[in-house]
């Protein structure tokens, strides 16, 4: 079994050139390779085209290469509640490719399936539509949008083994999975690294055979990106 194990974020990320196009999972706060950022900021690679599904927010995630000027383009679907993303995207500094969520997820899952491109109704009649072609099934117009290339796809997993097998944990598994597959060079960063056949192959979401690179990450933050609570039932009493 081929033993994927490097010993760092630095040593991962080493050969990312400038100008390289980029995978980062996460799905909002969460999954986020926060290592692998880490060891970019650093390393102040620069004219990155980023693709994930947010953009973070301004101390964290991609917000930290934000802040540094290293990205050239960001390609996501969600990128409120980040002032510098803003500020760079109203002054011309920053290019955006807003793209729907499904769709963003579909290219990245066809890009792992070795398809060339996805057709879809998401953004029939819009400007997303605008110079793409479009094409009738069934009485129904879809928009062609093809498949991503990445040179790197950068994700983060719950577990992993030294062959490259990932589990993610709940939200996590929303982008970092279909990433993880499409990315020319896979880089995954876990909490737990373990040997292989300690993980329950039923349980395994991410094959070995598509991760080239893994490490233990550490210092993970795990930060609640928006606080929601109830109030007690005593509260709600007292208020009536």
């Amino acid at each position: 079994m081929i033993y994927k194990v490097v010993s760092s974020a630095q040593e991962a990320i080493a050969d990312i050139p400038d100008g390289a196009t980029l995978m980062l999972g996460g799905f909002g706060l969460c999954g986020i390779p926060e290592n692998c950022i880490a060891a970019l900021v650093a390393r102040n690679v620069t004219n990155l085209t980023c693709i994930s599904n947010n953009a973070g927010v301004d101390d964290f995630g991609i917000g930290l290469m934000l802040h540094k000027r290293q990205v050239k383009k960001m390609i996501a679907s969600y990128v409120g509640e980040n002032a510098e993303f803003e500020r760079q995207l109203l002054s011309g500094e920053l290019e955006v490719e807003l793209i729907p969520q499904g769709t963003l997820a579909t290219r990245c899952m066809a890009a792992g399936y070795g398809m060339p491109a996805i057709f879809t109704p998401a953004g029939i009649g819009t400007e997303i539509a605008e110079g793409k072609e479009i094409r009738q099934f069934n009485g129904k117009d879809y928009l062609m949008e093809m498949a991503f290339e990445a040179d790197f796809a950068i994700v983060k997993a719950w577990k992993g083994d030294t062959a490259g097998n990932l589990v993610y944990r709940a939200t996590s598994r929303n982008f970092n999975p279909v990433m993880a597959m499409a990315g020319k060079i896979t880089i995954a960063e876990v909490e737990e690294l373990v040997e292989p056949g300690e993980l329950d192959p039923d349980h395994i979401h991410t094959p070995g055979i598509y991760v080239h690179r893994i490490f233990k990450g550490s210092g993970y933050e795990k930060r609640i990106e928006q606080r929601t609570v109830r109030k007690s039932e005593s509260n709600e009493a007292s208020a009536s």
